[in-house]
């Protein structure tokens, strides 16, 4: 055998070797989990339907904390209502930074309140819970919101005399005015065709997601992101999302009254603008 053809093979024996050894070593610190191959992880041995049926079954083997990779990225799961609720809730300044999701950083480039940076994180977190605050989340105004929805679901269901139906799709509609009427102050009928697509739009997003493609784009992110694939697609669906949010808020920044703010855009706008005078008058 040719000298230089033994010489590849050693390098790439002794690079398999490292993968191995640095799998080993860095698992044994995490949580227990399904043992990784080099460079896919625990790719292979995920449902391409979902990762959620094998996360399932890992848990009814390793218990409610275990590790997985997804490709050389170790990921440490949380599952059961306890478990969360004792990191998320008893621990949650060590649990308060956010990892960044690949195939939505393009988009989201580390702003919004669940896929930030830590810092970042704490500061719109801020913001957002006194905005809710001010606005009335858990407050009679947003009771009104909901008893007013719920009046139009009953008024929807009757319109159907009786006739069997599937209501999730109604459902669906419910829980998307319910968040319009609170973030931009306007309910939308169930066949409104904006309100229709602006859902199916995130329907098909959320769907996008979590599927297989999308997980190995979270992988591989650094070499798939030239390619066509899932993000692009993700990419195209929130952006239309984010255009309609943008030109909400600059209607709503037109007509804006300090007095009676109307919505949450609303009353974010007038937090924004208190904390550019607050800077003004520090300096």
């Amino acid at each position: 055998m040719d000298t230089s053809v033994l010489l590849l093979l050693a390098v790439l024996l002794s690079f398999l070797l490292f993968l191995v050894r640095g799998h080993a070593k860095v698992h044994g610190h995490l949580p227990p989990g399904p043992r990784p191959l080099p460079l896919l992880g625990n790719l292979l041995q995920m449902d391409r339907g979902g990762f959620r049926k094998s996360f399932i079954q890992l848990q009814e083997k390793h218990g409610d904390v275990f590790t997985v990779y997804f490709g050389p990225r170790p990921v440490v799961m949380l599952c059961g209502t306890q478990t969360i609720r004792e990191a998320l809730v008893d621990h949650a300044e060590a649990f308060s930074g956010r990892g960044i999701i690949a195939v939505l950083q393009p988009i989201m480039q580390e702003y919004g309140v669940s896929f930030v940076n830590e810092e970042r994180w704490k500061i719109l977190r801020r913001l957002f819970v006194a905005t809710m605050r001010d606005f009335g989340i858990g407050k009679q105004s947003v009771e009104d919101q909901i008893k007013e929805e719920a009046k139009c679901l009953v008024e929807e269901l009757k319109n159907h005399q009786g006739v069997s139906l599937d209501p999730t799709f109604l459902f669906q509609c419910v829980t998307g005015n319910i968040i319009c009427s609170i973030v931009f102050g306007e309910r939308f009928d169930y066949r409104d065709r904006q309100f229709l697509r602006l859902l199916d739009l995130l329907y098909r997003t959320f769907s996008l997601i979590s599927s297989f493609s999308s997980q190995m784009f979270e992988v591989y992110s650094d070499f798939l992101k030239y390619f066509p694939g899932v993000h692009r697609e993700i990419y195209k669906n929130l952006k239309e999302v984010l255009d309609y949010i943008d030109h909400s808020v600059e209607n709503h920044r037109a007509t804006l009254d300090p007095n009676a703010p109307r919505d949450f855009i609303d009353t974010f706008l007038l937090h924004m603008e208190k904390r550019k005078s607050k800077r003004r008058l520090i300096r």
